[in-house]
């Protein structure tokens, strides 16, 4: 099955069999492969489906297990989804269950199509702080820093190189919502550094490289903060091409921090420094 089977008029069905094509089409949207391909993902849960709704973004289908609970929520969105021509589809939990790869799913997720990933999506004059990430390969802390921007009210991420797939089942849950919140952009790092370089915008990193402590640094707006790999950090081209270098002092054993807190932490004390000048 293909998404361009779609009719695009409103409709409801119900699934009843784990061979029927949907679910095969459903389920094949936890690879990548596949996820390219159809240009659309998988988002579960009503809590994250509601803050797509309530971002303008909806569901081209709306999957619901049979004998769910009634929450006004959940009535909410399907009216949304039903008036924006979506598809509503139900299923046995157990189908559900095979379509997140959850033993215990919730009752409701989503078909979405993927996002403009490009640069030239993004403004940067709209946020003092965007969060960049390179090569970072774990989905569950790329969720975690789309989270965390939401969080500190940031743009949104920027994803340098070989990352992790932002719309996979693992980041998209990470990000708790995120996902519909920030801007997302993917890009090779000579492009991110052509397109910064084409306006305003300081480039931090954190590093070891004759840094300056965090708490101390002149951060300022629009401000670019960078993490690196989770087990390689950043190449040293990329911190040299940096305006400004920090580091978190380490109290105890550990020699750093994981990349997506310590990009939490960078994002809190840049937010701070920034309201403060």
């Amino acid at each position: 099955m293909s998404s361009n089977d779609w009719s695009g008029e409103s409709s409801r069905r119900t699934i009843t069999g784990f061979s029927n094509p949907l679910v095969k089409f459903l389920r094949s949207l936890r690879d990548k492969k596949h996820r390219k391909r159809e240009r659309r993902f998988l988002a579960e849960g009503l809590r994250l489906l509601t803050d797509a709704r309530e971002c303008g973004i909806l569901p081209d289908m709306l999957v619901m297990a049979i004998g769910r609970e009634s929450h006004p929520l959940l009535d909410a969105l399907e009216s949304a989804v039903i008036a924006a021509g979506g598809e509503i589809v139900e299923m046995d939990v157990e189908i559900l269950a095979k379509v997140t790869g959850k033993d215990n799913p919730q009752a409701v997720a989503g078909v979405f199509a993927e996002f403009d990933t490009s640069l030239a999506g993004i403004d940067r004059a709209s946020s003092p702080i965007w969060l960049v990430a390179q090569a970072l390969r774990d989905p569950g802390n790329l969720g975690t820093m789309l989270r965390t921007g939401d969080a500190v009210g940031a743009g949104g991420l920027i994803l340098i190189d070989d990352c992790a797939d932002p719309f996979s089942v693992e980041a998209v849950r990470a990000s708790m919502g995120a996902i519909f919140t920030q801007k997302l952009a993917i890009a090779r790092w000579d492009e991110f550094s052509s397109w910064l370089r084409d306006g305003e915008g300081q480039l931090v990193a954190a590093s070891l490289r004759d840094p300056t402590n965090y708490r101390e640094a002149p951060y300022s707006a629009p401000c670019f903060l960078m993490v690196g790999n989770e087990s390689q950090g950043l190449p040293a081209a990329y911190e040299e091409a940096c305006d400004l270098r920090v580091t978190i002092p380490m109290l105890g054993r550990a020699d750093s921090l994981n990349a997506a807190v310590a990009g939490a932490v960078l994002a809190y004390e840049a937010l701070a420094h920034l309201r403060r000048n």
